[in-house]
Order: C-alpha cells, then structure tokens, then sequence
C-alpha cells in the first residue's frame, strides 16, 4: 500500500469516526431532552430507567447494517452503521494477541432492525435477571447477544469479576468451578468485535445508575466482544468509556446478594475487585423476538 493510500484510508476512517461520535451525540440529546417522545428517566432504587422504543424513526420494523470486527476485516472499510462508524485501521487478530481465548461462532446477521425491544433473560444459581434492550439505542449489540446467545454461548459460564456495584460476566472460557485459578479468564470472546453504540454523555446522577447494563471492553473504544457487567449501584467508573445495553427491570437483588458476600481481591493491585466469593453462573441466556412499539391511535378530528 502507498503512502497516499494509507493517508486516504487514514482521513476515512477520521471523517468516519467523527460523524459516529456526533451521531451518538444526537442519540443522547433526543433521548434526555424534554421534548423528546419519551426522554430518559432515571429512578432506579432511587433510579427507573426508562428508554423509549421508537427513537430509531421511520416504519415499524426498520432495519440497519451492523459492522462486525472480525479476524480479516478491517473496520475502516466496513461501512458500518449506514456508513457512521469507522475503527482503528487494524484487524481483530492484531488488538487480540490471544486467539486461543476467542471462540468462533460466526458472525451475527448484517440487517438487524432497529425499532422497539427485546427481553434478555438471564436464568442464574442464585434467581433470574431479566434485561430491557432498546434496539433504536443498540440494534447491533443486542443482535450479537440474540446470536451469542442462539449458540448457547454463555450457558454455563460463571460471572468471574465483581467489585462494589459491579458485576461482570460473559468470559465463555470461565465454565469450570475452577475458573479461578484458570489463566487468561476475563480474556475471552466471541471471534469477532462490536463497535461502540450507545456512550453515555451525561452524570444524571452518574455516568452508570444502578441498574444498567453495559460492555467491557479491552480498554480500547469499539472493543466490545461477549464479556458485559451488570450495574447496581450508581457508578461513573473511569468516565464513559463502556457502551450501555439496556436496564434491569427484573432481579437487581441477585446481585444485592452477591454483593454482600464479597470478592476474593485478586484484582486490587491491577484492575480493581476480584472473583466472586459467591459463585454466580449463567444455567441459560435467552433472547427474546422484538416487540415493536404500539402504533399511534387515530388523531381525534375536530
């Protein structure tokens, strides 16, 4: 490749990566402005997340492109979102010196839609978690958990990283009782990446109120693979570095009990927190179908 082609795919993928971060911008002002069709409320334990479903616009069922990041694709030329996101110029394989701790499932479909919701349900040792997806905030995230989740990918697996208000899950290497002597947990993922969607912009209260649900992530921006935590107490982390899912509207107390358990510290002088004292594990992760939004009524005349 010449000099000039690199400086060309270099100014795509910037020009790409700026139009991604202000259409993200946009998402976050409909959805916390007052004349928004629904805003964003937070009360859940003190704080009540509620995300309206038809922010995507346009007709019921409306679909878009997802990029995925995969082993050979290079996510500037991907197109992405209807052409709005644009990664680091490097394949998955060179940001992921590890192969062995990805597990290939293929890829999720490309046009997945982008109105209404869809219901995670999480079945645990200790209760059931039910999560809201908003698929006009994170059509592509929650088409990859419905394709992870398809390929039974997280049954079995243990939750293998918590610190105060936050629990992580979604390693599928972490599926013996002796995960935590098991190195290079807390690695692995599907063979193929997830592009940021949904960022958050503001602290109301905190960048993460209690009850959401978000990514991990390599440290890197569009770094998401299958490995997410669950929120359950208001947090900012470290800013607003990991792209939300959706909410828990069902069994935030499973993680209340996890909670007052504790962690084992294997973290505190690294990354922070440690392995659950309280074994948590995933039995099944299921997906359900979208649930479109209710058509408007006919507008009353005269």
């Amino acid at each position: 490749m010449s000099s000039r082609e690199r400086q060309q795919r270099a100014e795509r993928a910037r020009l790409a990566t700026e139009r991604a971060a202000a259409a993200r911008r946009r998402r976050w002002q409909w959805l916390t402005s007052g004349g928004s069709v629904a805003g964003l409320l937070l009360l859940m334990g003190g704080v009540f997340w509620v995300v309206t479903t038809q922010l995507g616009g346009g007709a019921s069922g409306a679909a878009g492109g997802c990029a995925w990041i995969g082993p050979d694709l290079h996510p500037a030329e991907a197109g992405g979102q209807g052409g709005e996101y644009a990664g680091p110029a490097e394949a998955l394989a060179v940001r992921h010196p590890t192969p062995e701790l990805m597990v290939d499932v293929g890829f999720p479909p490309v046009d997945v839609p982008r109105v209404g919701t869809q219901l995670m349900t999480i079945d645990t040792n200790l209760g059931t978690v039910t999560v809201e997806l908003d698929l006009s905030a994170t059509a592509c995230t929650a088409a990859s958990f419905a394709h992870l989740a398809g390929a039974e990918f997280f049954d079995g697996t243990y939750c293998h990283r918590m610190f105060p208000g936050v629990l992580q899950c979604g390693d599928p290497n972490a599926r013996d009782p002796g995960y935590r002597e098991q190195e290079g947990i807390g690695g692995g993922g599907p063979s193929y990446e997830v592009p940021d969607e949904f960022l958050p912009t503001t602290r109301d209260p905190a960048y993460y109120p209690a009850g959401v649900v978000a990514m991990a992530n390599s440290g890197e921006p569009d770094t998401n693979g299958s490995q997410f935590f669950f929120v359950y107490r208001d947090l900012d982390l470290d800013g607003p570095h990991y792209s939300l899912v959706g909410r828990v509207v069902a069994g935030l107390e499973v993680f209340e009990r996890v909670d007052e358990i504790g962690h084992d510290g294997t973290f505190e002088r690294d990354i922070g927190g440690g392995r659950p004292n309280q074994d948590i594990i995933i039995e099944t992760l299921r997906v359900g179908e979208p649930v479109l939004p209710p058509s408007p009524g006919p507008v009353p005349s005269g």
